[in-house]
């Protein structure tokens, strides 16, 4: 299964929010997708939340000194 994974920087200096930027990530369950995610982009998960009654699910992620909010869906 496919999933894209969303992700928007949350700590950003100059005052402007960046537009998105989307990966798809093949998998088998949300899970998979932000644990590869994660390790393709030596960053670090911080949370991970699956709503049971909805198809997205919400992470942060931060790698260096960055906090992103990440957005898993199926693609």
């Amino acid at each position: 299964m496919q999933f894209t994974i969303e992700r928007r920087e949350l700590s950003h200096s100059n005052g402007h929010s960046p537009e998105p930027v989307s990966t798809i990530i093949d998998a088998e369950n949300p899970d998979d997708a932000i644990t590869a995610f994660v390790r393709a982009n030596d960053s670090e998960l911080m949370s991970f939340h699956k709503p049971a009654e909805c198809s997205e699910s919400i992470a942060t992620v931060k790698k260096d000194d960055v906090v992103f909010l990440v957005r898993v869906y199926a693609a």
